[in-house]
């Protein structure tokens, strides 16, 4: 197979190109930007780009498809040469599909906790020497690339609601074709993608009809929305598993629960983790995994990248950063650390960094999300707004947007690292909740000094 990564530097793209030249096909690609991490391992690779830009003479005959990245849009001059030698051309997805026609196809979808999920299962498999093939969106310890193609007998994949290229507009789970599927939960998110709630809720509806004859949906049951969607989107032809809750207690910081009288102790902790626990056990049990065998591959589950990862610990001082961005895991995230430290203050910082955070359309749904915290933050940067193409946000309707009258706002990183330099850490936790840097900040530097005082 000769196939073509138009944007091979993206960064789940360049891990296609990886694996799939790691399965022995001929990989050729292109792209007008490649950074790091990207980069080094392309190079290491051997598939690097002789030079950046797109280059209409690498489309030819011979190739056997192109696979189409985000990045690259509709004018693309490689795109527009192999439309016209009417060459196959793949979305990402619609590849991954491709490659497993064969297998069983598990794909994980929901507006949060899909990584942690799909981590989990992926832990869940490796610790019972299970075979499989993955897609995840982010770095899973114990797994060394976010794509695996082999000739595995399992898929498991991470579904998420982005449209899959600038030529197909559709989400990108829509062209898994699940046998086993799972929805973690739905809170509206990606106004830029989905301007309302209705068109953002059909897309599920969508996913749901996707599922092969005669598979599985695994969702949340304590999630009402999620629920009703259910209900109205029923299918006679597939089987419904419903999840809650499983028992459990926390004891001296740590995670304890039930399930079928079995228990067991766990390194990750909260209650939206403990619901993503249970769709993975659910999944597990699919393929033959005992409730004894699940409960002990999970107690060394550690978490995924930037999900309630533990930055550094000191005798009393815990710093933690989360990927939560879009208010429902905000909440989420900050609920998790207060009902496991209940006893310590707890400093939140929010960086308002995508585009429907720093929408001030949409600041409304922020409303309470962090008044778990007793020093609540947020922080967003001029340059954001001017990158996103958005106006100027005033403080004061972030404050009233956000309705707690305790909130600390701040612009830009030396303001933000000056306020965190001035707070008292004994007996607190400093909860980082971010989907992009704060604006450059090093904040393992920052973490690892005020937990070592």
């Amino acid at each position: 197979m000769k196939l073509h990564f138009i944007s091979i530097g993206g960064n789940v793209m360049h891990q296609l190109a990886i694996a799939l030249s790691r399965k022995g096909y001929q990989i050729s690609g292109s792209d007008d930007e490649i950074v790091d991490p990207a980069r080094s391992n392309l190079q290491k690779e051997g598939l690097l780009p002789s030079q950046l830009g797109w280059n209409p003479e690498l489309i030819t005959n011979e190739l056997d498809g192109i696979i189409l990245g985000m990045h690259a849009r509709e004018d693309n001059p490689e795109l527009i040469k192999a439309t016209q030698l009417g060459l196959p051309i793949y979305s990402f997805p619609e590849y991954i599909y491709h490659e497993s026609l064969q297998k069983k196809r598990i794909v994980i979808g929901g507006s949060h906790g899909k990584t942690t999920t799909t981590a989990m299962i992926m832990h869940l498999l490796q610790q019972q020497q299970m075979k499989f093939d993955y897609l995840v969106g982010a770095a899973i310890k114990g797994f060394p690339t976010a794509v695996q193609l082999t000739e595995a007998p399992l898929i498991v994949c991470e579904g998420d609601e982005y449209p899959a290229s600038a030529i197909l507009k559709k989400p990108k789970f829509h062209f898994l074709h699940p046998h086993i599927a799972v929805i973690t939960g739905i809170a509206w998110d990606h106004i830029n993608v989905f301007p309302t709630f209705e068109i953002y809720l059909e897309q599920f509806i969508i996913f749901i009809h996707k599922i092969e004859k005669g598979g599985i949906l695994i969702y949340n049951q304590t999630d009402t929305t999620l629920e009703e969607l259910v209900k109205k989107s029923h299918r006679s032809d597939i089987t419904y598993l419903p999840y809650a809750l499983p028992k459990y207690e926390v004891e001296d910081g740590i995670t304890k629960i039930e399930i079928e009288e079995k228990k067991g102790n766990l390194s990750v902790f909260g209650e939206h983790n403990l619901l993503n626990l249970q769709a993975a056990r659910l999944v597990g049990k699919q393929l033959g995994i005992s409730t004894d065998e699940f409960l002990q591959s999970m107690e060394t589950f550690t978490g995924a990248a930037k999900r309630l990862e533990l930055l550094s610990a000191g005798k009393n001082t815990r710093v933690y950063r989360d990927f939560a961005h879009a208010p429902s895991k905000v909440i989420a995230t900050l609920q998790a650390v207060r009902q496991q430290f209940p006893d310590h203050n707890l400093i939140a910082v929010l960086e308002l960094h995508t585009f429907s955070s720093l929408n001030q359309k949409f600041l409304h749904e922020y409303k309470a999300s962090l008044d778990a915290a007793d020093q609540p933050v947020v922080f967003y940067t001029h340059h954001a707004l001017q990158h996103k193409k958005l106006p100027p946000l005033d403080p004061s309707i972030v404050k009233a947007e956000f309705g707690n009258e305790r909130l600390t706002i701040l612009h830009d990183q030396n303001s933000l690292m000056q306020w965190l330099a001035q707070q008292d850490y004994q007996h607190s936790i400093l909860l980082l909740m971010s989907s992009g840097t704060f604006d450059g900040a090093n904040m393992l530097t920052f973490a690892q000094t005020i937990t070592s005082q």
